[in-house]
């Protein structure tokens, strides 16, 4: 009755040029419950939940140790070839050992962007050495960056959950009440379009800039001195675009199934190209596509876990906008590169939408000029040599009965992970093992 009932109102838009039914505020909806309406722009309103626990005042205040010392410099070549130097003491070996990340220290790691034998490659005949080229763009970063655990009273730590596209922030149910608990004040939105945000319609409403100025509206409502943004598939490029835009003030990040640093652009054979009222007409395919792909089992527990958390709910008008907004040209190699704040990638082995490789490149390193070991996360299994690591701190946890929406299939898991990189700091300066 479902997709009869989806084939008639396709039906109905393509032959009235009626638009889809658009989501939209609800009225009854108590802001008591931690549950509030916030207007972006005139008529541009996202549901928001915000949870502060009450506590004292005046707190102590957190105890820095932990200070990362950033210094890179990124060189890239007109052929597409990208250089990452850490230069300096830029970040010690023994400050990620033994936590499941990695970083270099001191060496440089090549990226060739280029197809193989082109000019990336090209060495002088015989000698073995590689021709001088003139780069296209240096970027040189030089900070210091304090790093403390979220531990015992945080009065000045604000978590942020981004959803990411057919999402709500009702997927991150388990983790706002985990944390809630924890006494730590954390903020959700639905993103325009989802849940119970407005939703315009108008296509330039759910382009990516449209979408991150939402965001930092949020931001910068809620934030404090230490924010930690967590986000999920398409929600991690917003967390990236904050912690570009506000260095000083994003204190970790934690990318949950965000695939690999490449920049946002939509694709021209895409099945969210077809009209809107086609699209209508195949939306109990399409959410069954996503059940399927999503999770790594497909039961009754699952497709009430999709109800639950009011993912995948949202118009064709909205899902089509979606995808095709999604340019970012600027979210590249050297974007990521640039980040200084450590972050933590969380990886469902079973997604079928983001490969694990996309996240191991982000975190992984491999042998290079410096002498860089080479780490690896989640079972092992010949393939070809990976990419270097892109981000300067990274952890990747890799957990395996997960799929893409793995903070509902395993969300004490995602919970204890996310837990524990919060708590994480890195050793004061000086400290080392005896």
């Amino acid at each position: 009755s479902t997709m009869l009932t989806s084939i008639a109102d396709g039906l109905l838009c393509c032959l009235l040029g009626k638009a889809a039914n658009a989501v939209g505020p609800l009225d009854s909806l108590d802001s008591a419950n931690g549950y509030s309406f916030m207007e972006v722009k005139p008529g541009r309103i996202l549901r928001v939940r915000h949870s502060a626990p009450a506590r004292p005042a005046e707190e102590a205040p957190a105890a820095a140790r932990g200070t990362v010392h950033c210094k890179r410099k990124i060189t890239v070549y007109r052929s597409g070839q990208l250089l990452i130097e850490n230069l300096g003491d830029a970040v010690r070996p023994d400050i990620l050992q033994g936590r499941g990340g990695c970083a270099g220290a001191g060496g440089s790691v090549e990226l060739e962007l280029a197809e193989p034998g082109g000019p990336a490659g090209a060495r002088e005949a015989g000698t073995g050495k590689r021709r001088k080229r003139k780069p296209k763009k240096v970027v040189n970063i030089d900070c210091k960056k304090q790093i403390t655990s979220c531990k015992g009273t945080h009065g000045d730590v604000v978590l942020f959950f981004i959803h990411g596209v057919g999402g709500s922030l009702d997927i991150w149910k388990e983790q706002l009440d985990f944390f809630t608990k924890l006494g730590y004040e954390v903020v959700a939105p639905d993103l325009a379009g989802h849940g119970c945000s407005s939703a315009p319609q108008i296509a330039a409403a759910y382009t990516f800039y449209a979408l991150a100025e939402d965001m930092r509206a949020v931001f910068k409502r809620f934030a404090k001195k230490r924010n930690i943004l967590i986000g999920h598939s398409y929600g991690v490029s917003f967390c990236t675009f904050l912690a570009h835009e506000y260095p000083e003030l994003v204190h970790k990040v934690i990318m949950i199934n965000g695939g690999g640093p490449t920049a946002l652009e939509p694709s021209l054979c895409s099945i969210f190209n077809m009209p809107t009222c086609v699209l209508r007409c195949l939306s109990p395919c399409l959410a069954w596509s996503f059940l399927k792909a999503g999770f790594a089992r497909q039961g009754a527990k699952e497709k009430q876990l999709l109800k639950e958390g009011n993912a995948f709910n949202v118009s064709s008008f909205v899902l089509r906008a979606m995808m095709s907004g999604q340019y970012w040209p600027e979210g590249d190699e050297v974007y990521h590169a640039e980040l200084a704040v450590p972050v933590l990638l969380v990886h469902g082995m079973h997604d079928k939408f983001v490969p694990v490789e996309e996240d191991q490149r982000m975190a992984e390193v491999r042998a290079g000029a410096g002498g860089a070991a080479q780490c690896r996360a989640g079972p092992s299994r010949p393939r070809a040599p990976l990419p270097p690591q892109i981000l300067l701190i990274a952890f990747l946890k890799v957990i395996d009965e997960g799929s893409h929406m793995v903070m509902l299939e395993c969300p004490e898991t995602v919970n204890t992970l996310l837990h524990e990189f919060v708590l994480w700091e890195p050793e004061a300066p000086g400290a080392d093992a005896q």
